[in-house]
């Protein structure tokens, strides 16, 4: 999976976690037409979910050691959250009383601590390879991926649990587009 991101992003052979992380960073949100690390690739577009399984992938193929592991968090968007995080236009698609939503994020392990590290969006901070980058999302309940669980199965099920598809869409293509 390295090799593949290292072509399309430019990287080095050598290339570091943090450049690693900083390509993926880059990478546009959206939706990829494929809702894969390999859709992802392709389109050279990412979700909160693409996107940190792609890292997932390069860090366990990279850097085992860091035993990178995919995280959901259950939180609650209000109007007030969506518009400090994401602009007018998400704000203006969630309802006044909110919406339940998933967001996908990764950790690693970094010199014996576990770091978050949040890609999702190309216009928040970067990672400098050892602190812990702030969440695209709010306040929530975490649920780790079982190391050799099935991610995209845990999210959907987490999904059909928490969230209104009906209110949960508008307020994701509102995400594209802000």
């Amino acid at each position: 999976m390295f090799e593949i991101l290292k072509d399309r992003a430019g990287l080095t052979a050598d290339a570091s976690m943090a450049d690693v992380v900083a390509a993926v960073h880059r990478m546009p949100y959206g939706r990829p037409a494929i809702r894969s690390v390999e859709g992802a690739l392709a389109e050279w577009r990412g979700t909160c979910s693409t996107k940190h399984a792609l890292l997932a992938a390069v860090f366990a193929e990279r850097w085992p050691e860091s035993e990178p592991r995919l995280v959901h968090r259950v939180y609650r968007c209000t109007p007030e959250l969506a518009e400090r995080s994401f602009g007018a236009e998400a704000a203006a698609a969630v309802p006044a009383d909110g919406l339940w939503d998933v967001h996908r994020y990764l950790t690693v392990d970094v010199q014996g601590r576990r770091v978050v590290v949040d890609v999702t969006f190309p216009s928040g901070p970067s990672w400098d390879g050892t602190a812990t980058m702030p969440l695209a999302c709010g306040p929530g309940t975490d649920h780790v991926v079982d190391a050799d669980g099935d991610a995209d199965a845990d999210k959907r099920a987490l999904e059909r649990e928490w969230c209104d598809p009906a209110v949960r869409e508008p307020f994701i293509a509102a995400l594209f587009e802000g």
